[in-house]
């Protein structure tokens, strides 16, 4: 199922943790008004080519857009991922939550209850690693509906839309940095993405 969602190249990734030194010395070199590095050998970036080469993420195919429609959330996560947690305001779930209850996939799983695992790692990946938000502690359940049908989710440009919410999660924090001369809290978007590029 991830193999046709386009997400199993980030599975060997996914376990890199940030390194806040070097987070925050790039977060203080960002520009947000031309999405580039100001170094002392001049300006860099990270180019979709990167995040193509680096990480195998499709950069070409379908935008990443999440429609949210009027929904029950609870019934949302019943029907696609077959449980729902008791806590579930707004719409978010917590990804420990999700990680507790989908540990360890059983043996004689149906094919349903296999996709809904899937689903369900999916969800984890989404919210967890490539589109954390600041707390990194949840996940809104419209990513679901991204991973809904993984064959579907195969077509998205999974790279691009990576790189562009790095792009405007770098752009708060330099903001929020020159405003308060500390970083103040964690990175939103994938932070491994930025280290990866650093050592490349």
């Amino acid at each position: 199922y991830l193999i046709d969602a386009g997400l199993f190249t980030v599975l060997p990734l996914a376990p890199f943790t940030g390194d806040p030194g070097l987070i925050t010395a790039l977060v203080e070199r960002w520009r947000p008004e031309t999405s580039t590095f100001h170094m002392p050998f001049g300006e860099v970036t990270i180019t979709l080519e990167d995040v193509a080469t680096l990480t195998g993420l499709a950069i070409d195919g379908d935008a990443v857009i999440v429609d949210i429609p009027d929904q029950d959330w609870r019934d949302m996560s019943l029907r696609r991922l077959g449980w729902a947690p008791t806590d579930l305001g707004g719409g978010a779930i917590r990804i420990a939550w999700l990680r507790e209850t989908f540990d360890q996939l059983p043996l004689s799983a149906s094919p349903e209850t296999t996709e809904q695992f899937a689903r369900a790692y999916a969800l984890s990946l989404l919210g967890g690693v490539l589109f954390p938000d600041r707390s990194g502690g949840s996940v809104h359940l419209q990513y679901l509906l991204l991973v809904d049908d993984c064959r579907r989710a195969g077509k998205f440009a999974w790279g691009a839309a990576v790189l562009s919410y790095l792009y405007r999660e770098m752009g708060r924090s330099a903001l929020q940095m020159t405003a308060f001369s500390s970083l103040g809290g964690d990175l939103g978007g994938w932070s491994a993405l930025l280290m990866l590029r650093a050592w490349e």
